[in-house]
This record gives C-alpha cells, structure tokens and sequence, in this order.
C-alpha cells in the first residue's frame, strides 16, 4: 500500500511573489486596469504595486482562490489630501523638463523624486493666465473613491 501525498494549496503570505488576473474599478464600475481578457500580472507583496489595503485583502487566501472585494471610499488609496494641490511655477518646470512643453488641464505630469531614484505624477488642474505657474493635484487618483478589486489567485510562491 503506497501513500500519495497531497499538499494543501499555498497561502498567500507578506512578501509572497503571485501570478494573478486582477480587475480595479472605480466608483462607476468602469474598469481602471483588467488582466483577465490578456496575460497574467506577477508580483511580489510588499513592494508598494499594490495599495497596502489591497495586499491586507490577499493576506492569508489560497492559491486557485477568485474573489472581489468592495473598498470603501478612501481605503485603497487614502483620502484625498487638500495640501496635495499645489501651484509649481513655469522656471521649476522648465528646469525639470521641456521649456517649451504647454500644460492642459487634465494633463498627468511625472516628477523626479527628490533622491532622483524615482518619479510621482500629478494632475494638472489649473494653468494661470499669465503662464507663470501650473496647479497640480498629487493625490492618486482614486483617493477618496470606492475601489472594487476581483483577483484570480493562478499562483503563489
């Protein structure tokens, strides 16, 4: 008489790397980013790809899990933050960029960190007549919204 073993399905832990289709949609249901109809996303937990609340929800889940969760407003990306609107003046950005670049409201712009080692968008709000400055909004975009996020757990290391 032989013994087959079976293993339970791995859990997903902090720090787990995953293979997963996932969908994010916003407070009208519109989809913000779904990998199910394409290929697989991979990552590792703790790395800052998904918001901390996202990656609380995958805690302890196993892998073949599907599943959606329903974030309330301000949860998956914090609330909004009014000291994140701020006015940048024409000399910084023509320091950081093209001189000749022409803002628009809605345009998203990407800053070097301070330690140069990364990047941070914002949002243009504003432009003043006289060009001087631009008015962007740091905030992620989703702050202060309700956030749905479906996962399919294809695989867990």
């Amino acid at each position: 008489m032989s013994t087959v073993e079976t293993s339970a399905p791995a859990l997903v832990e902090p720090g787990s790397f995953l293979t997963l289709h996932y969908r994010m949609a916003g407070p009208d249901g519109a989809d913000i980013i779904n990998t199910f109809d394409g290929k697989p996303a991979t990552l590792s937990l703790g790395t800052g790809e998904l918001s901390p609340a996202i990656e609380q929800r995958l805690l302890g889940l196993a892998e073949g899990t599907r599943t959606r969760f329903e974030l309330v407003a301000g949860e998956a990306f914090g609330e909004r933050n009014p000291e994140l609107l701020q006015w940048v003046a024409r000399k910084l950005l023509n320091e950081l960029g093209d001189a000749n670049e022409k803002y628009s409201v809605g345009d998203v712009v990407q800053f070097p960190t301070p330690d140069g080692m990364g990047q941070y968008a914002g949002a243009v709000q504003q432009v003043k007549a006289d060009g001087d400055a631009v008015q962007f909004d740091f905030n992620h975009p989703l702050a202060g919204q309700p956030v749905t996020f479906e996962v399919q757990l294809i695989g867990v290391l």
